[in-house]
């Protein structure tokens, strides 16, 4: 079968090469789209008088046809036709006859791919941003429910300091919420039209680019022809946003697999989202949670690799830019994937509240507590600190942490020590205490709640 463009060849490459340079196995993902972006192609044809209105009109039939036929899974795609444009435009012709030829008047291969992953992108970043909010609901579900359940929080995995778990949780939803207001604003960059650009330099037929834009819902045309063909920032910064959205993931992913452990037995999951050992009866794996946080691996891998093809392209377009799509789908169904596993892990996710309590217990993670309480009375707080670690020594070297200390061995250490010292060693009353903007005190997690719930409405 001659090539669509083998005008100018006189021989035919053999069918390896055409394997190692066709892209249809692939880019078929964008077949919707590339219809899409035809459709509104011949109408502006048609109103600018570019194509009589019965070759339009036939053309738009066909079309209309080729996209029933590919929501149905019913085209055939074929290596030697390259790619998703020349497949759809050979199946065009077969369908309606050589009319189907001027549907390519006034554009070419490369703006029609950049405007294919600009509807892609669109489509598939409003995705990401519902799947982000479902995400967001559950989180404030377990929030909602643990408002006063306590956990030991850390630093450097060491305990630090008695939290709410709800706090801890809602830490992930603000991190989420950074992650959709950065997809929201990369929507400005990829609602853009590329189609009219042609190849790289517009063309001679009067096309009217702002109403194929108008057509296919966005909000502007690129300014410059060269800049329209050879841009993939676009999807650079979805690529960008992947890899902080999924870095987000996998750090939960690993408190999950601690959390879950024998160890530590906070919480356990769902049997959903747990395999077994083909050997050993009794595991209960993380192994969704696993899979997440090894993931982000390959999505930051796509990053990385069209930062490199695109770091040394001069304008406008090159073959290397074919190698945009495969990271950018992975990437897709990655996140996407990802999403959805987390929002099921965590909305069936089971919280063991008195393990959690009993933590925050059996540990100096209150020793702040004693810091704060002799700086109120009017110590300097450094001095306070240095009396607390001292008392803290103590403790190691008698077996026994703070509360178990006497009321005497407490004066000891200062005179600012008095009976109330013990409820201000309680973890609860510690938690509840600490309501500055933002804290850990159960009326700042509840109004964080309600913000929360205010931003998924």
């Amino acid at each position: 079968m001659s090539k669509l463009w083998g005008g100018r060849f006189t021989k035919s490459a053999e069918e390896w090469v055409d394997e190692f340079g066709a892209s249809i196995s692939f880019d078929q993902e964008l077949v919707l789209e590339d219809i899409q972006g035809s459709l509104a192609h011949v109408a502006m044809l048609k109103k600018s008088s570019i194509l009589p209105e019965e070759d339009a009109d036939l053309i738009t039939s066909g079309l209309l046809t080729l996209q029933e036929k590919a929501k149905k899974g019913e085209l055939s795609f074929k290596v030697e036709m390259e790619d998703i444009h020349l497949n759809l435009e050979s199946m065009l012709i077969s369908e309606i006859g050589p009319v189907g030829g001027k549907l390519h008047t006034g554009r070419s291969r490369n703006d029609q791919v950049a405007t294919d992953m600009h509807l892609y992108l669109r489509n598939q970043t409003e995705d990401v941003l519902s799947l982000i909010s479902a995400l967001q609901t559950a989180l404030l579900e377990q929030a909602e429910n643990h408002v006063e359940t306590l956990i030991p929080g850390y630093t450097h995995l060491q305990r630090a300091q008695p939290i709410s778990f709800a706090h801890h949780v809602m830490a992930y939803f603000w991190m989420l919420q950074r992650d959709k207001e950065r997809f929201t604003e990369s929507l400005k960059r990829i609602n853009v039209s590329p189609l009219g650009a042609g190849a790289l330099a517009g063309t001679t037929f009067p096309i009217d680019r702002a109403y194929s834009a108008e057509l296919l819902g966005f909000d502007a045309i690129y300014e410059n022809s060269l800049d329209a063909v050879s841009d993939r920032d676009f999807v650079l910064e979805f690529l960008s946003n992947s890899s902080t959205l999924m870095m987000h993931l996998s750090r939960f992913s690993e408190e999950i697999i601690l959390w879950s452990s024998q160890e530590f037995q906070f919480i356990e999951l769902d049997d959903a989202f747990s395999t077994g050992s083909s050997i050993m009866p009794q595991k209960k794996n993380p192994d969704m949670a696993e899979l997440i946080r090894g993931k982000t691996g390959r999505v930051y891998g796509n990053l990385t690799g069209l930062l490199t093809v695109l770091k040394g392209l001069p304008l406008a377009y090159n073959k290397d830019m074919q190698e945009d799509k495969e990271g950018i789908f992975d990437t897709v169904k990655t996140v996407i994937g990802s999403l959805k596993i987390f929002e099921g892990m965590i909305s069936t996710m089971k919280v063991n509240s008195e393990v959690m309590e009993k933590a925050t217990k059996n540990d100096f993670s209150n020793a702040t507590e004693l810091a704060d309480y002799l700086a109120a009375k009017g110590m300097p707080f450094r001095e306070a600190h240095e009396v607390v670690g001292k008392l803290v020594l103590s403790c190691v070297n008698q077996g026994c942490y703070l509360a178990d200390l006497t009321l005497e061995q407490f004066k000891e250490a200062s005179d600012l020590f008095n009976e109330d010292i013990y409820q201000a060693l309680n973890p609860y009353e510690a938690v509840k205490r600490r309501n500055s903007a933002g804290g850990t005190g159960f009326e700042q997690v509840k109004l964080a709640i309600q913000k929360g719930r205010e931003l998924v409405k």
